[in-house]
């Protein structure tokens, strides 16, 4: 008999304007991809997707965050791992804290941030790749299976 397919994982990110420019964050550990992405990770059961994203927000950031709208959701995989991600991004508003603070991501994860203008995220890797229009947009976005890049 086959084994069953991995659930499909539910993660959360933030998208954070300071004056005009976005905070992103390193997407793999260790230096091993230079891909860029939103602050964010997965959800815990029993927990709001709001709630989530306040969490995963400030254990990548350091910072408290205001959680308003969905703006995009996100599908991307990689079939030979057998592993599928859906991503709701909400707008988030800067509370508290300093984005370019000294921060220690309790994960292990998340080593630089950068907050990038639009016209400096055309020259660096990210994703997804509709993030700046989204991020600089006021519709909301659905972006179907992407495979997942390193």
């Amino acid at each position: 008999m086959a084994a069953s397919p991995r659930p499909i994982r539910l993660a959360v990110r933030g998208l954070l304007l300071i004056e005009n420019r976005l905070l992103l964050v390193n997407a793999w550990p260790g230096g091993t991809s230079d891909l860029l992405c939103a602050p964010g990770g997965g959800v815990e059961p029993h927990t709001s997707l709001h709630d989530n994203v306040i969490r995963e927000f400030h254990e990548e950031t350091g910072l408290e965050i205001a959680v308003g709208a969905p703006c995009l959701v996100n599908e991307f995989h990689d079939k030979g791992r057998d592993f599928h991600q859906v991503d709701v991004y909400f707008r988030v508003f800067h509370v508290a804290g300093d984005p370019m603070q000294d921060w220690t991501d309790p994960e292990g994860v998340v080593t630089e941030r950068h907050l990038l203008s639009r016209a400096e995220m055309a020259r660096r890797r990210v994703k997804p790749d509709s993030l700046a229009d989204v991020a600089w947009g006021d519709e909301v976005f659905y972006d179907s299976l992407e495979p997942l890049v390193r």
